[in-house]
Formats: structure tokens, C-alpha cells, sequence
């Protein structure tokens, strides 16, 4: 193991003094600058899409699509996500949003659409206050299920978050997004009844 020499520092210039005109002019510079109106933080990204869409992720051995039409109207938490962004993406949905219902690990396809049903709340699964969930429910079955390598091949999806932030378990879906793997699946966005 072989050591590097420490590298010597450079010595500091003293900072030059401004002339007393110049230091209350750039006080002056800052107040106004405190004084203007601050510009809006960047909006969330999913905001300005509305209607907005989600994916929802569930491994089918653990939770599938059947488990979630099984629970009829009153739907399921969307319990046991433990990824800030993933929380964050459930606390910007609305009741009456739509997502694909996608089974991962096995399958790897889009199996059915499920509305958001209630806002985020505390997840149940756990005492720590971090992590909230939706609950959603089942509104229809994907008429021919749309598999990730289906998703990967089209173009139109290149940007599509399923294929760019594929670990993530619930992401965004832009509104060209929806509908084109609505397409691929056999149904016709406008016409998905709630």
C-alpha cells in the first residue's frame, strides 16, 4: 500500500476591500433582490397533467389483479411501499384517477385498469408515520394483457416511466403514455367506464 504526498495547500489572497460606495451599493442590490417577488419552486411534474395516470406494480404471487377484483367496490390499500418518490406519486393522486395494474417478477405485463378511491392516509402496515398509501380499486380487465417487452419495443413508450425507472412501484403515466398501451391492449381510453 503505497501513500500519496499530502498536497500542499495554496495560500489564501487576502480578500480585497470594496470601496465603502460599492459595498452599499451591492447592499442595496441584495434588498431589492430579497424585496422581489420569489419565482414559484418548479411544479411537480405530475400536476400539470390532468387527467393524470398512474402504474401501480404488485407482484402477482403476493397481490394479483384476481385479489384486487375480488375486493369489489371498497377496493385495497396500496400498502407496503417503502420508496419516497413511490409515497410522494400516491400523495399527488386524486379519487377517480386511473392506473394500469401491472404484475411484476412474474408475468411482467399489464393486466387491468384500477381508480384511485381514496386519498392518501396513513399505510396501515406499519407504526412509521413516513408512509402513507391510496386504496384502489378494479375497473376493468386489460382485454389482451400488454407485456414489458411489448412496452420496450414501441417507440411512442421509449420515455415511458416503466422503461426508464423500472424498480419504481408507482409511477406516472403521461396522457399519449395511457393510451397507447390502452391500443396495445384492446381498449379504447375514452371509453374505460369508472
Amino acid at each position: 500500500m503505497s501513500k500519496a504526498k499530502p498536497a500542499k495547500k495554496a495560500a489564501k489572497k487576502p480578500a480585497a476591500k470594496k470601496p465603502a460606495s460599492k459595498q452599499s451599493a451591492a447592499k442595496k442590490a441584495t434588498a431589492k433582490q430579497a424585496a422581489a417577488p420569489k419565482k414559484s419552486a418548479p411544479p411537480n411534474p405530475v400536476s400539470p397533467i390532468r387527467p393524470a395516470f398512474w402504474l401501480f406494480k404488485s407482484e402477482p404471487d403476493v397481490f394479483s389483479w384476481d385479489d384486487l377484483k375480488k375486493k369489489g367496490k371498497r377496493g385495497e390499500q396500496w400498502d407496503g411501499v417503502r420508496n419516497y418518490q413511490a409515497r410522494n406519486n400516491m400523495r399527488a393522486m386524486e379519487i377517480g384517477e386511473l392506473g394500469f395494474f401491472y404484475h411484476s417478477n412474474i408475468g411482467l405485463e399489464v393486466v387491468g385498469i384500477c381508480e384511485v378511491c381514496k386519498l392518501a392516509h396513513p399505510d396501515s402496515t406499519t407504526d412509521d408515520e413516513r408512509w402513507e398509501c391510496v386504496d384502489v380499486r378494479a375497473v376493468c380487465d386489460m382485454p389482451i394483457p400488454v407485456k414489458l417487452v411489448d412496452v420496450k419495443a414501441s417507440p411512442a413508450l421509449e420515455k415511458m416511466s416503466l422503461v426508464t425507472s423500472m424498480r419504481l412501484s408507482v409511477q406516472p403515466v403521461l396522457a399519449d403514455e395511457w393510451a397507447e398501451v390502452c391500443h396495445m391492449g384492446g381498449l379504447d381510453p375514452k371509453k374505460i367506464r369508472k
